[in-house]
Parts: C-alpha cells; sequence; structure tokens
C-alpha cells in the first residue's frame, strides 16, 4: 500500500520539466497583462491630452497672452540696456529665460483655472483614470504650450540681441535647451498650478510656490544658454545637470499628484 501511495504522489506531482513549462506559461500569461496595462495607462494619458489641446485651440486665449509676453519682455530688456556687443552675452540669455519662467507661469496659472472654473478637472478625478495619467497629460500639455511659444520667441530673441548666427547644430542645441528647462518649469508649475487653483490667491501663490524651486532648472538653462555662444572648457555640464534636475522634479511630481489632488 505504501508503495502505490508513493506511485501516486509522483504521478500527481509535475516533473521538473512540467514545472518549467507551467512557469513559463504562468509568465507568458502575465506579460500581456502588463502591456495592455501599460497601453491603457497610456491611452488614458492620450485621451486627456487630446482633450486638453482641443479646448486650447479653440480659445487660443492662452497661446496669444503668452506669446505676447514672451516678446514684450525681451523688446523691454533689450531697450532697457545699452547692451554693447563686449556685455550682451552676460545679459541675453538672463533676459531669455526671465520671460520664459514668467511666461510659463501665466500659462500654468490660467490654464488650470480654466478648468476649475467650468468643473472638468473635478469631473475627471471621479472618473477611474490613474492620477499618474491626469498628470503626465497636463504635464505634457503645459510643455507642447510652452514649447510653441518658446520656438516663436527665439528667433526673436537672437535678431534683438544682435547675436552670431549658429550653425544647424547650434540652433537644434537651443531649441533642446529651451524645452528642457520648459519641461523643469511645467513639472514643478503641473502641480502646484493642480495645488492652488482652489485657493482665492493663486495667482500670488503660485509664484511664491513655484519660483524657489526651479532655479536649479533656471541656473542651468541660462548657463547652458550661454555657453552655446561662448564656450568654455571650465564650465561644468550644465546641460547634464538639466537632465538630471528634470527627471528628478518630474518623478516627484508623479509621485506626489495623486497626494494633492485628494486633498
Amino acid at each position: 500500500m505504501s508503495t502505490l501511495r508513493e506511485i501516486q504522489k509522483t504521478h500527481e506531482q509535475p516533473v521538473p520539466e512540467q514545472r518549467r513549462s507551467l512557469a513559463h506559461w504562468s509568465q507568458d500569461q502575465q506579460e500581456p497583462s502588463i502591456w495592455r496595462e501599460i497601453g491603457r495607462f497610456w491611452e488614458q494619458v492620450g485621451a486627456i491630452l487630446w482633450k486638453d489641446l482641443r479646448y486650447e485651440l479653440r480659445s487660443k486665449q492662452t497661446w496669444l497672452g503668452m506669446g505676447m509676453f514672451a516678446l514684450l519682455v525681451l523688446v523691454i530688456f533689450n531697450f532697457t540696456y545699452d547692451l554693447r556687443s563686449d556685455i550682451v552675452l552676460s545679459v541675453a540669455p538672463g533676459a531669455l529665460w526671465v520671460a520664459f519662467i514668467f511666461v510659463s507661469l501665466l500659462g500654468l496659472g490660467r490654464t488650470v483655472a480654466n478648468e476649475r472654473e467650468v468643473g472638468s478637472l473635478d469631473r475627471l478625478l471621479l472618473t477611474p483614470v490613474d492620477r499618474k495619467a491626469i498628470y503626465l497629460a497636463k504635464l505634457l500639455g503645459n510643455l507642447l504650450c510652452i514649447g510653441v511659444v518658446e520656438i516663436v520667441a527665439l528667433p526673436v530673441f537672437l535678431l534683438l540681441f544682435n547675436l552670431p548666427l549658429l550653425p544647424v547644430g547650434g540652433l537644434l542645441l537651443l531649441v533642446a535647451i529651451a524645452l528642457l528647462g520648459a519641461l523643469g518649469i511645467a513639472a514643478v508649475g503641473t502641480l502646484f498650478s493642480v495645488m492652488t487653483a482652489i485657493t482665492r490667491a493663486r495667482e500670488l501663490l503660485l509664484p511664491i510656490l513655484v519660483f524657489p524651486l526651479v532655479v536649479p532648472v533656471v541656473i542651468s538653462a541660462v548657463k547652458a544658454t550661454t555657453l552655446l555662444f561662448a564656450p568654455s572648457a571650465t564650465e561644468p555640464p550644465w546641460l547634464s545637470l538639466l537632465i538630471v534636475f528634470d527627471v528628478i522634479f518630474i518623478s516627484v511630481s508623479t509621485l506626489l499628484f495623486q497626494y494633492v489632488v485628494e486633498e
């Protein structure tokens, strides 16, 4: 009888080859589920982003206001200072990023405020959508809005400050620096614009909260822009630092966003 029970146990227990095949089958079943979750996540991001872009394209108020403000700041800086050729590189990059940061805050504040006024953000939070998807969609929408204004303002910046014409590679690098700087500002600004949207003094609170945090991004962007026109072997890799700051800000803001909207 004991021998019979041992034989039955042997037949009931899977052999090592069967165990490996079962493990592979279980893994194959899990992988499609993971890819489906990733695909569903980015579908949510795309749907929210498309909704925001359609609203902005219909109204055009934020885009036009940001563009006019950026051009106005650059013109004021150009006519305020007597920019000789020997000092223009010490002033022009700072003027450019002063314009960019004010334009970014203007766009960030108005975008979320409009959603709060019509109640679309509250309705969106009631849907079973991943909070990280909401944040990334808002971030990409803000980045696109700010990036378009920056790209339009860059040729005006080069002409007003009479800067030397960069080669194609230098121009592409200038655009990359502008977009990376905008990404860092938008990463922090998107989080705090949602946080301050329910307050009465959101126009005052948003700059107070965002300015101190984006100082590393702005400094890195200004230095990287300066090095494009006056290369120096002794300067640290400001572009690499800018990328590091962007990664840190995006990661932290993505994790904190769900707690901000729940409060």
